[in-house]
């Protein structure tokens, strides 16, 4: 069974078994977390469903598995013969889930 669901303005396609990376939250690791906004869910060999925009009473439940970081990202600014530069760095930090479930 495969589903996509919602969460923090991103959309995620999911499995059983499958890891995704979300934004930072303060979790630890082994705790639960439930996803309430499910968008599809269908399995192979039946009809899928599709919410409208969400499929009421649906879950995905997942575990956290630990904290990691994106790559770091720089962007720099230039303004010829001004003498003006600038340069700054961002690093996402990302909350790792492992899916374990997806109820409907």
């Amino acid at each position: 069974m495969e589903a996509v669901i919602r969460h923090s303005g991103r959309q995620f396609r999911v499995k059983a078994g499958s890891t995704i990376e979300i934004d930072w939250q303060d979790l630890q690791p082994g705790a639960t977390v439930e996803f309430d906004e499910v968008l599809y869910a269908g399995s192979e060999g039946s009809s899928p469903r599709i919410g409208s925009p969400l499929i009421s009473g649906a879950k995905v439940i997942g575990k956290v598995i630990g904290e990691s970081r994106g790559p770091k990202l720089i962007a720099a600014s230039f303004r010829r013969r001004k003498n003006s530069r600038r340069r700054v760095g961002h690093r996402q930090s990302y909350v790792k889930v492992a899916i374990e479930d997806i109820r409907i």
